[in-house]
């Protein structure tokens, strides 16, 4: 594969350089889905997932209405540990594909971004299962409790479940997009700042449509969150715009060397 001396690729070596890491990053993610598929058979996912509902079942256990569900259900699991599990390889290749393109200061910023946004989601999940989680359910129980038991699909149970939990996952990347962004340039501090009541609205409504059943404690429990998540966001992009100009001010080694060369050159031809 060409590549000169500015790390630039011809159009279609880019094509094929594309072409590959699709290639591995649906091939890990198969790979990824196979060993989901024997960790949720074998290691009781179902079990992790049951356990906030358990007491609210009149019998413990949640129903299937066919036959087939039970193994739909493991392969939707399976799916979904796939994708968890292949997902910081799908992040290296499409970084490994992009990172060329990008200058020295904003691949520094973004390498910590994505091990942060890791982190973020992670809190995110463990909130939502910890605290949100059993607090809607108690929510929903306190209705008609005394002429109505709970006979819930397995279907309905994990559909509302894995919502809750990528909702509260998804939305606690805030902070890292907003650093992403401002490290290429497309927002600034005082940007943020200027939409901040436009930001509270387009939250609360985000908390809202993303609620399970719109119970108003999840919404205020993702609500605040956001907020205090959008005050960092701030705060870092603040950060990132400030380290700018001091890196971009130290002048490359390679930039140095060649004005040192063009000057010498200079002083060769006039003397004088």
């Amino acid at each position: 594969m060409y590549v000169n001396p500015r790390g630039e690729m011809p159009f279609l070596d880019h094509l094929e350089e594309l072409r590959w890491r699709i290639f591995k990053a649906g091939g890990s993610l198969i790979a990824a889905c196979v060993v989901g598929f024997v960790i949720v058979h074998y290691y009781g996912v179902m079990e992790l997932l049951i356990n906030p509902i358990r007491p609210y079942l009149p019998n413990g256990q949640l129903n299937v209405f066919s036959p087939a569900t039970p193994f739909f259900i493991e392969l939707k699991l399976a799916l979904i540990v796939g994708v968890i599990l292949s997902f910081p390889i799908i992040i290296y290749q499409v970084w490994a594909f992009m990172s060329p393109a990008l200058e020295r200061r904003e691949r520094r910023i973004i390498i910590p971004a994505l091990y942060t946004g890791l982190g973020l989601f992670i809190l995110g999940v463990a909130l939502a299962y910890f605290v949100a989680l059993p607090l809607t359910l108690r929510f929903f129980d306190g209705f008609q409790e005394e002429y109505l038991a709970w006979t819930i699909g397995v279907d309905q149970h994990l559909a509302y479940t894995v919502r809750l939990l990528l909702a509260f996952g998804i939305v606690f990347e805030l902070p890292v997009v907003v650093m992403i962004l401002a490290a290429l340039g497309l927002v600034t501090p005082a940007y943020l700042r200027s939409k901040r009541r436009h930001a509270i609205v387009i939250i609360t409504v985000t908390a809202a449509f993303l609620s399970p059943g719109d119970v108003i404690a999840v919404t205020a429990l993702l609500m605040f969150p956001l907020i205090i998540l959008y005050e960092v966001s701030i705060l870092l992009a603040a950060f990132v715009r400030r380290k700018a100009p001091e890196e971009n001010a130290i002048e490359p080694p390679e930039l140095e060397a060649s004005a040192g060369v063009v000057e010498a050159d200079r002083e060769q031809q006039d003397p004088q």
